[in-house]
């Protein structure tokens, strides 16, 4: 039995290959191979956890070194141990809310709810990299007192010197969330352009809003990817 394939509908999306169309079948290929990278540089972090550990040194506490939220330390200089991440997280799960809700709106061909949803959702990455900004700042530059490393005083971390603990903590945790961070700001970007190409009709032009969804795939699977470097590196 021969089955014949209409090349335009599979990357038009009007005809689903396996219940989906070429392009859906390709972000998945690439969100998969991305866990992949994610999963071997979390599974890192742990084995240099764990045999830290093991050798006797102490591991950074999150709760003393994510600290710093703003006004409340920048103005008031009052310690609120992890609640700032916690913000971050928040603002990051609501914008894969209204990416949901960008979606939704794109199968009922709504094109002002796109743009809506579209613009909420890049507002929501955009302050998310902000609060990353803003803690890496602090990360950086160490709290006053400093703690002494091998007799010299060491304010901050880089991948040098860590005031928090172990160098290897500071070394993971700029690789592990910087590359996240690439993502998201990865991810806005792409969002503006699916928000300029359904603000000028593009879509309404095409006749479906696949794009949308296929860019909604990835915005989701970068909110999951935070969840497990939240876990790994503040909460545990």
């Amino acid at each position: 039995m021969s089955v014949v394939l209409d090349p335009k509908a599979l990357i038009d999306g009007e005809r689903p290959l396996f219940n989906a169309s070429y392009g859906k079948l390709m972000m998945w290929f690439f969100l998969v191979t991305d866990a992949f990278t994610f999963s071997a540089f979390l599974i890192a972090y742990g084995v240099a956890r764990v045999r830290s550990v093991t050798m006797g040194v102490p591991w950074a506490n999150a709760e003393k070194v994510f600290t710093h939220t703003p006004v409340l330390y920048d103005v008031f200089h009052i310690s609120a141990p992890l609640v700032f991440v916690g913000l971050m997280t928040f603002i990051l799960i609501v914008s894969s809310v209204t990416m949901v809700l960008a979606v939704e709106a794109g199968h009922r061909k709504s094109q002002k709810e796109v743009e809506k949803w579209m613009i909420w959702t890049i507002v929501g990455g955009a302050v998310f990299l902000a609060c990353q900004a803003y803690e890496w700042y602090h990360f950086i530059e160490g709290s006053h007192h400093g703690a002494l490393v091998n007799g010299v005083k060491v304010f901050g971390a880089n991948l040098i010197v860590n005031e928090y603990g172990p160098t290897p903590f500071a070394n993971f945790f700029f690789f592990v969330t910087g590359f996240h961070g690439f993502h998201v700001f990865t991810g806005v970007l792409i969002n503006c352009i699916i928000y300029f190409n359904a603000a000028v009709g593009t879509y309404e032009k095409r006749g479906h809003y696949e794009m949308v969804e296929k860019v909604g795939l990835y915005w989701h699977f970068v909110d999951l990817v935070w969840v497990f470097v939240f876990t790994l590196f503040y909460l545990i």
